[in-house]
């Protein structure tokens, strides 16, 4: 049997507990903070006792040795082991936050308490450069703005799709609450017409029928529509080529409500069969 590994890793105070937690109810076999060194000889003794799902999360308490990780995974793949990288991360204020409100200890923290926001700041901005390159190497979830359910829901809808094939996720978003971290691809359509302006379509969704029907109308969103579409399939066999496991796209309007979902769906429609796909709608989720 096929083993899989899943390594999490990413910002403290992210949610890499809450993803762990999803992937202990998905099934796999779950250690919290294992050394980088011990990774190889881990995954050698679950195989040994013929484990087949294991996941393990690391981050920057294992500082030192994280440079060790990136070459460990490749190793791990020649060897026929299917990986994945996952990698949470927030925006800075979003963990400034987080780690004011539950007045936990930043792990790179030197003094018993932190002395202020921007001593916590400057210690949150080491720890990016820190994890750059398994960032860099990673599926990244920006959980900024994620309720803990919604992790649960997102680290779950990904262990579903097959890992061996390239994973499109298709991501609605609104611009007013800023970009999403985890975005590889960002288009913006909001100029495009706006159902938002029609009373009787206000409340509605780009997932309802009336909203559907209506932008399907409007000749400026069937030309986004494919020239998005034109570009991903241009590009996406060689990202494919190139050992992506996933690519993101996201689609931004003012609201979140309307235009990004259709188009969301529209494309995640048209790209499932060749591609696995999921479709996010980063506002509509929240709700």
């Amino acid at each position: 049997m096929s083993l899989e590994v899943v390594v999490i890793t990413g910002m403290s105070g992210s949610g890499k507990s809450v993803a762990l937690h999803a992937l202990e109810d998905a099934g796999y076999y779950c250690v919290d903070n294992l050394p980088p060194e011990l990774l190889s000889s881990f995954v050698a003794l679950e195989h040994a006792h013929h484990g087949h799902r294991v996941a393990v999360a690391m981050d920057v308490r294992s500082a030192t040795a994280l440079p060790l990780v990136p070459r460990q995974l490749d190793r791990l793949r020649e060897q026929g082991v299917q990986v994945r990288s996952l990698f949470l991360d927030a925006t800075t204020g979003t963990l400034v936050r987080r780690f004011s409100e539950t007045r936990r200890r930043h792990p790179l923290s030197q003094d018993e308490l932190i002395e202020g926001r921007r001593a916590l700041v400057q210690t949150i901005e080491l720890e990016r450069e820190l994890l750059a390159e398994l960032r860099a190497q990673s599926h990244v979830i920006d959980t900024s703005t994620l309720r803990p359910s919604q992790l649960l829901s997102y680290v779950k809808d990904l262990l579903a799709v097959p890992p061996s094939q390239l994973t499109l996720v298709f991501q609605s978003f609104a611009f007013k609450r800023g970009l999403p971290f985890d975005s590889d691809y960002v288009f913006d359509v909001r100029m495009l017409p706006n159902p938002h302006y029609e009373p009787a379509l206000r409340p509605l969704t780009g997932k309802d029928a009336p909203v559907a029907e209506y932008l399907r109308q409007q000749p400026e969103v069937a030309l986004m529509l494919s020239h998005i579409a034109q570009f991903l399939e241009h590009w996406l066999d060689a990202l494919a080529q190139n050992h992506r496991s996933y690519v993101t796209v996201a689609i931004g309007c003012t609201g979140g409500q309307h235009r990004s979902v259709y188009l969301v769906e529209q494309l995640a429609e048209r790209f499932t069969g060749r591609w696995n796909t999921l479709r996010r709608h980063r506002e509509l989720d929240g709700i």
